[in-house]
């Protein structure tokens, strides 16, 4: 099916913008890979991710001739999966059981049900009008999510949560796409990138409004939040086990003292042993040495009389 040149002008704008968008959260996983951990991020927005860019491939197969959705989409299906496999590979254990269990329920058990009740529930044109609804339903509550950055930007009157260059790009890709859905006639591409578009006018007003005030201490993004729990539910265990650990070393410290002033005690008793075992060897010698020098004694003065007495004879 041949489109105008404005739907291939916006197509390919909203492709240019929406890779980059794709590619936002890199900085982010390359600090997960460099720390080997994933710091309390979240991996919903990740596998809603990769659910959305699934159904909008099915949206363009089922519809026909719309290639523009097929390539930007099956480059959102890579990233997306890229970007989880390093999540699971460095997230805790509960972590990764459960967004397993997440994208093995949404993302396979989901989008099958999804394609079996297009496929049985309608036909022909009813099918993509079917699909066209559901894709309506799930992308307008994608792009509903920034409401909590929103309520945070709002309460702390900071835009220190509020990413302006991110915040820009959607706002430019939901233009674009809003655009390409009107040149194209579907509805169903136009809806939700007007509530895109909505709520990326808010954040930019907000960030014109609050832009220049200092963020508050202590605030934290919602996905860090779940941190913060998480951290709370083992904080207790993870007390416990350091004061073990400095209760270990003490003891450890302890014997080790106690090993050390044994060994001296032991020294200083072989020393003394070792000074009396001296002590008698010679105090031996010099008891043999003065029976020898009484001995000689005696043999001179036997031998002195033994003469004497010859000469008395003679």
């Amino acid at each position: 099916m041949a489109h105008s040149p404005l739907v291939f002008i916006f197509g390919i704008l909203g492709n240019i913008a929406s890779f980059v968008c794709f590619l936002a959260p890199l900085p982010t996983f390359y600090r997960v890979c460099k720390k080997k951990s994933t710091e309390g991020f979240q991996s919903i927005p990740y596998v809603a991710a990769l659910f959305s860019a699934m159904l909008w491939i099915f949206y363009a197969y089922v519809k026909t001739g719309e290639t523009l959705l097929i390539t930007i989409n099956a480059f959102g299906c890579v990233i997306e999966t890229i970007y989880l496999a390093i999540f699971i590979t460095y997230c805790p254990k509960k972590v990764r059981i459960s967004t397993l269990r997440m994208i093995l329920l949404l993302n396979f058990g989901g989008f099958c049900t999804i394609v079996l009740l297009t496929h049985i529930l309608a036909k022909g044109a009813n099918r993509l009008k079917l699909l066209g609804w559901i894709c309506v339903v799930f992308a307008t509550s994608v792009f509903a999510a920034p409401l909590s950055i929103i309520r945070t930007v709002i309460k702390t009157k900071s835009v220190e949560f509020l990413p302006f260059p991110l915040s820009l790009l959607l706002f430019i890709s939901a233009i674009m796409w809003l655009m390409y859905g009107l040149s194209l006639k579907d509805i169903y591409v136009t809806l939700p990138n007007v509530v895109g578009l909505t709520f990326g006018a808010v954040q930019m007003v907000l960030y014109a409004m609050y832009r220049k005030n200092k963020p508050l201490p202590d605030q934290k993004l919602p996905e860090h939040k779940g941190a913060d729990i998480e951290n709370n539910v083992g904080g207790e265990k993870s007390v416990e086990v350091e004061k073990n650990e400095k209760e270990k070393k003490k003891d450890e410290e302890k014997k080790q003292d106690l090993e050390e002033v044994i060994e001296v005690v032991v020294r200083n008793i072989e020393m003394k042993e070792t000074k009396k075992e001296d002590e008698a060897e010679e105090k031996t010698t010099k008891e043999k040495e003065k029976e020898e020098d009484n001995s000689s004694l005696s043999r001179e003065q036997n031998q002195t009389e033994s003469k004497e007495q010859q000469q008395i004879k003679s």
